[in-house]
């Protein structure tokens, strides 16, 4: 694929004067780093000046990527979640400080009374993994995995560390929410946010849009039901990340319709590039865009202000969150900004804003690329803002 020539890769879509240094990072990422489908969708002070899609849906290369193709975008979905978590937290009925079991009863077992929502939205909670194995497809069940995690004990103390709850994330502020709200996160996500911003994302997808999707082309094969033999407690802990239940990460059952139906805000969220890029417009904007407000601007600045960072006792490397939210770091910038947020999906998917210079950002993809530092995203950021200030 990546020998592949420009004039046999199909690209649709728009890209306004001026920002062509962007248009050729998005053609390089098919002939140069491995791009098999993928859109980009990039928004400037109200304008959208890219909206691309090329490449392919499938790997034999015979069915054309369309910009409107709804896709998993994995953890890009951790800050929509992260966002329906704030519209709480704006609204008055639940505090960033408040005792997760004040609105979560079971979840004070096995020494967790104190840890704090804001605990939980930082990776601080020390639940990344479940030590007892749970059956093939019980990711597919929240209340069996909400309920596991409310029993779990921390694999160490709460608000000492971080760690990234890679796919635990979703159904723990999922639960949450759902105590507080009463509604599941992905139908408050559906209606609060989606609807009135005409965004193409969901978590949980209606069955009347599984048409509308792309597989994601998943390297490998599923895991084993049994995790490996001899595995220390760091070393369980990291494998149970990713692999309990087996198919929790998606691996064995991501194109599956039961995957795409099923609410794991962590990790099967789908959308479009377009779908992202107008979610992080209104955030870039302070909450608000067009009329339509999603969140208020202070609720927005505490929860993109930094709550953890340091190394990451999962992923062993440097990571820095707000309350959901990725931020920016030296190891991985997402532009100049300090002040720029978001959060970047398996294989190189991602959603940001930088709120200083206008900028919205929506990138969905079909293949796995390096989930650290992938030069995908990397390149289409640095074209960006080179297209944005050309003596950088």
């Amino acid at each position: 694929m990546s020998d592949r020539p420009l004039g046999q890769i199909p690209i649709e879509g728009t890209c306004a004067p001026g920002f062509e240094p962007l248009r050729r990072a998005f053609v390089e990422n098919f002939t140069r780093h491995g791009e098999l489908g993928a859109s980009v969708c990039v928004v400037v002070r109200g304008e959208v000046v890219v909206d691309l899609g090329g490449g392919w849906s499938d790997r034999a290369c015979r069915i054309p990527w369309r910009r409107d193709s709804l896709v998993n975008f994995f953890s890009v979905g951790k800050a929509l979640a992260a966002l329906c978590a704030a519209r709480l937290v704006a609204g008055g009925s639940m505090g960033p400080e408040d005792p997760v079991c004040r609105h979560w009863p079971e979840f004070e077992a096995a020494g967790k009374e104190r840890v704090t929502v804001a605990e939980l939205l930082s990776h601080q909670a020390g639940l990344p993994a479940l030590r007892r194995r749970l059956a093939p497809g019980a990711m597919l069940d929240h209340a069996r995995m909400a309920a596991a995690l409310a029993q779990e004990r921390p694999w160490w103390p709460p608000g000492s560390a971080h760690g990234y709850h890679t796919n635990t994330f979703g159904f723990l502020v999922g639960e949450l929410f759902r105590r507080v709200d009463g509604r599941s996160l992905g139908t408050a996500l559906r209606e609060d946010v989606a609807a009135p911003l005409g965004a193409d994302v969901h978590i949980g997808l209606p069955e009347a849009l599984h048409a509308r999707v792309t597989d994601f082309l998943w390297p490998g094969h599923a895991p084993a039901e049994a995790e490996p033999a001899g595995l220390d407690d760091g070393e369980l802990m990291e494998y149970n990340t990713y692999f309990n239940p087996s198919g929790l990460s998606g691996a064995g059952c991501v194109n599956t319709p039961q995957w795409r139906s099923a609410e794991i805000p962590s990790t099967n969220g789908h959308g479009t590039a377009r779908g992202v890029a107008r979610v992080y417009e209104a955030l870039a904007s302070g909450g608000e865009v067009d009329g339509v407000a999603i969140v208020d601007r202070p609720t927005l600045e505490l929860f993109t202000r930094e709550r953890s960072s340091g190394v990451d006792l999962v992923l062993h490397r440097p990571s820095r969150f707000g309350l959901g939210f990725q931020l920016t770091q030296p190891e991985r910038p997402l532009g100049p900004s300090p002040r720029a947020f978001g959060h970047f999906g398996a294989g190189g998917a991602l959603g940001f804003c930088d709120p200083d210079a206008g900028v919205a950002f929506g990138y969905v993809i079909n293949t796995m690329g390096p989930r650290w530092q992938n030069p995908r995203n990397r390149g289409l950021i640095d074209a960006l803002y080179a297209s944005l200030d050309p003596t950088r």
